[in-house]
């Protein structure tokens, strides 16, 4: 059984992401995605707290209704310091946060990088299902790095994460990786394979 904390962050996610699409050849609504991270941190059997940041990992970055301070004062010092080491600035351009973000890592606490991995594993499951359902030009044309940026900050934040999770965790994120570069090969022309 989840705890009251994760019952109000289902709730926060929930409203903090209304309205939100996650961009997708098929748009489905955002809070998809920290459900799945959630769940994906469940199934590691990590703790309540843990799970709760998991859920509002992106709710600072989407929502100005939920600063980092009302985290805090919600859902405690300990999510609320998750929660920041997780958001992204999103007054810089697509390159320079996801250079950050592979930079960040190193210096993340063992847990925010584990929740990153259950965020960084549901997006490349995701990018699995739409490679093998989709058009490939279609689905890489919503990427605003495109297919090559996005394939290499890809590979370079899940070496990065995997030096500094639990082996098992790190196994997921590189077979999922291996799927995403699996999936795309298909697409390519036999010549660039």
């Amino acid at each position: 059984m989840f705890s009251l904390a994760v019952e109000q962050a289902l709730r926060v996610a929930i409203d903090a992401h209304a309205g939100q699409m996650r961009r997708a050849v098929e748009p489905t609504p955002y809070v998809v995605h920290p459900l799945h991270v959630a769940l994906i941190l469940a199934r590691w059997g990590l703790d309540d707290d843990v799970l709760v940041a998991g859920l509002l990992h992106d709710v600072v970055e989407d929502s100005p209704d939920w600063p980092l301070e009302r985290i805090e004062a919600q859902f405690g010092h300990h999510v609320a310091r998750l929660v920041a080491e997780l958001t992204e600035d999103k007054t810089k351009t697509w390159d320079e946060r996801k250079r950050a973000g592979v930079d960040k890592v190193a210096h993340m606490s063992p847990l925010a990088a584990t929740i990153k991995a259950a965020d960084k594993l549901h997006n490349l499951q995701s990018l699995v299902f739409e490679l093998r359902t989709q058009p490939a030009d279609e689905v890489w044309s919503r990427f605003r790095g495109g297919r090559e940026k996005t394939l290499a900050m890809s590979t370079e934040l899940v070496e990065a994460l995997s030096k500094r999770v639990e082996p098992r965790v790190a196994k997921s994120l590189r077979a999922a990786l291996k799927s995403v570069l699996d999936a795309d090969a298909a697409h390519q022309p036999a010549a660039a394979r």
